[in-house]
């Protein structure tokens, strides 16, 4: 291979730069900033190990950054999320070591994230916080030369200000994932639409009509319950937060617990970052030919353990589907095995949302570049003005224009004393 890299077929790299290229003309944010990375190079220098979605969308964060100066090595965030032919591009073309391939087990994984660790990092980029974990459980010596590093994620955010709040945190963390322009946007629009793309594609079910029950009520979990109800289907939410139930109800959506939801429930869809919210006594219950999928980062929202014990007998019936059939004869259908369903059976989020997520993941390694080492070692909001710029750039790529603030405006907004 022309870099070192671990991809499955160098051959799929002219499928890969089409794909890439088609992306990108629904990425105009982060073509503004690869262009100004261009001319500034604010990255020179520095060594950067991603941990993310090999897909399409990554690739175009992987030229910016590349663009902006980084030298970049790239591993998979979660076995099934990659796109082979995207990752034969990024090591065959662009020159950048890949070290992911579709369907890999778990070893090779973990074997991927030591490949990319081996270029000691000075910034981290993850998905998840596989880079992070294993940093600080089995590479401790690199966080000698460790700057920062960045999260995309809201399961990997939690585990990082875990750490922090225990006090283990080695180096300082950019949530992106909290910035409003990443959240309110793709964990919404996009986790609903490609959650709901994964699906269909997944088992050609008609939604309209079924009772589809989303666990989590957060935004991912309003996205998913959103484009469901869109697409005709009576939508029922489980959730363990009161103000979030309520949010729910008053979004006119019914609550009510997983195992009574579990007696109802058509299509079932876990978004809530926790283990076993689907487990052995839900799958007791259930109908013959309910259909089981998640959408949170790791694969462990269903007890596909439980319900594998549970099984007589389990089989692939069709691609991303996975019948496990019960002693008393029903089946229950999990899709993309348990893992995230809006990527391992569809293409993950269109562009034009990951357009605003990743130009927040390019701009963080920038502002951590020239200012990481004088960071407490905490997990970080994305600064505002990086989150306004993103939202601005987002309205200039539409075409859309808004009002200003007049001054006698601000004013009066930063006044306590004009009143009425």
């Amino acid at each position: 291979m022309p870099v070192e890299s671990e991809v499955k077929d160098l051959a799929l790299a002219e499928r890969g730069r089409n794909r890439v290229e088609w992306a990108a003309q629904s990425m105009p944010v982060l073509n503004a900033i690869a262009k100004r990375f261009q001319r500034e190079k604010p990255l020179a220098g520095i060594r950067l190990a991603a941990c993310l979605h090999v897909t399409t969308e990554t690739a175009r964060l992987v030229q910016t950054l590349k663009a902006g100066g980084a030298t970049v090595r790239l591993c998979a965030s979660n076995p099934l999320s990659t796109q082979d032919d995207v990752a034969a591009f990024l090591a065959g073309e662009e020159g950048v070591p890949v070290f992911a391939i579709r369907g890999e087990d778990r070893d090779t994984y973990y074997r991927h994230i030591h490949q990319a660790l081996a270029m000691r990092p000075h910034i981290t980029m993850d998905d998840g916080a596989d880079l992070v974990s294993t940093i600080h459980s089995e590479r401790r010596e690199l966080q000698e030369e460790i700057i920062a590093g960045t999260e995309e994620t809201t399961t990997g955010v939690i585990r990082l200000r875990s750490m922090a709040k225990d006090g283990v945190l080695a180096y300082p963390i950019i949530a992106v994932n909290d910035a409003k322009t990443k959240h309110l946007f793709d964990n919404r629009y996009g986790t609903g639409q490609s959650t709901v793309d994964g699906i269909v594609r997944a088992t050609n079910r008609l939604l309209a009509g079924s009772t589809f029950v989303v666990s989590g009520y957060g935004w991912c979990g309003r996205g998913v319950a959103m484009r469901a109800r869109g697409m005709g289907a009576n939508v029922v939410i489980t959730e363990v937060e009161p103000l979030r139930a309520l949010e729910a109800v008053m979004d006119g959506y019914q609550i009510m617990p997983m195992l009574q939801a579990a007696k109802i429930g058509d299509l079932f869809c876990t978004v809530t970052g926790d283990i076993r919210v689907i487990r052995r006594e839900h799958f007791a219950v259930m109908k013959d030919g309910a259909i089981l999928c998640n959408s949170g980062h790791f694969n462990v929202e269903i007890d596909l353990e439980a319900l594998a014990g549970m099984a007589r007998e389990r089989r692939d019936i069709r691609d991303n589907v996975q019948v496990y059939t019960l002693p008393d004869g029903r089946r229950l259908n999990v899709l993309a095995e348990g893992r995230l369903v809006n990527l391992a059976a569809a293409e993950g989020h269109p562009p034009s949302v990951m357009d605003m997520s990743f130009a927040n993941q390019a701009l963080s390694a920038a502002y951590l570049a020239k200012n990481g080492a004088k960071l407490k070692k905490q997990v970080y909001e994305v600064p505002e003005e990086i989150d306004r710029e993103v939202a601005a750039l987002k309205l200039r790529a539409m075409a859309i224009e808004i009002d200003e603030l007049l001054p006698d405006q601000k004013r009066y907004l930063s006044s306590w004393d004009m009143g009425t």
